[in-house]
């Protein structure tokens, strides 16, 4: 049995990592951006919220990024499920989340990023393609899942630290005791299973954390310096205690490259 007490440290979590600095996502909300930008990462219901700000002309350009990684097959199973498609094995997640929202929603994307394979080579990537495409990108939208959307913010704080950026995570969905168990009374769609999520939301923690073992500048240099609190830290160490759930482990087949996909 779960003790509500790790559902309550599982939501700090989330809180904490499902990074949004504004509380709507709107013109008037987010003032003046020069690009909005959507990870693959993401699960599906990222790609409804894109859908909107493109509809809203949230920002002069629009972009999506993501070649194959850790969960680009959940990405493909949903739009399986949801949108009934039998062909999407070696698609990209830019281009599976194109297409997407051109056949549910009428509209695309200006710019596509097809070969990063983690949040790092996201952030270059997409630093770089937006350079050569002629982009501005002073003013920055980030749309990721709600567990990387932290580390994406740092990852562009050290790669663009000139750039004004607005957070705004794809979903903040909180984790409820049901029938004794983990789960979701309304989940988003394309929603993580709940021990996945807890997993990825229990190995940004130490990813985050500014130590020799980080990603931060004092381990691994992936990401500017983030300040994890005292209350954040305290919710992972009483659930590491608990045993309710492992840190994600890092996938070494999307270090440093990727398989040939198929971009369209």
């Amino acid at each position: 049995m779960i003790a509500a007490e790790a559902v309550a440290h599982l939501n700090t979590l989330v809180g904490f990592c499902a990074r949004r600095d504004v509380e709507v996502l709107t013109r008037a909300a987010v003032g003046e951006l020069d690009v909005a930008i959507l990870f693959g990462g993401s699960i599906l219901a990222g790609g409804d919220l894109f859908a909107r700000a493109v509809s809203d002309r949230i920002a002069a350009h629009f972009m999506i990024v993501g070649g194959q990684g850790h969960s680009t097959d959940v990405l493909r199973t949903a739009m399986r499920r949801r949108m009934g498609w039998d062909d999407v094995a070696g698609l990209t997640e830019a281009a599976l989340f194109d297409r997407y929202l051109d056949e549910r929603y009428g509209v695309r994307a200006d710019v596509l990023e097809h070969e990063s394979t983690n949040c790092g080579n996201n952030v270059r990537n997409a630093l770089a393609l937006l350079a050569a495409e002629g982009v501005p990108h002073q003013r920055i939208l980030l749309i990721q899942d709600a567990s990387m959307q932290r580390r994406m913010d740092a990852g562009f704080r050290l790669h663009a630290p000139d750039a004004r950026i607005v957070n705004f995570a794809a979903h903040r969905t909180p984790i409820d005791l049901i029938g004794g168990d983990l789960g979701f009374s309304t989940p988003p769609e394309g929603m993580w299973p709940v021990d996945r999520y807890v997993s990825l939301l229990m190995g940004e923690i130490p990813r985050l954390t500014d130590d020799a073992d980080g990603y931060g500048p004092a381990g691994r240099g992936f990401i500017a310096h983030v300040t994890v609190p005292v209350e954040v830290r305290g919710a992972y160490e009483a659930l590491r205690g608990m045993g309710a759930g492992a840190p994600r482990s890092a996938d070494p087949r999307w270090a440093d490259g990727s398989p040939s996909l198929r971009a369209v």
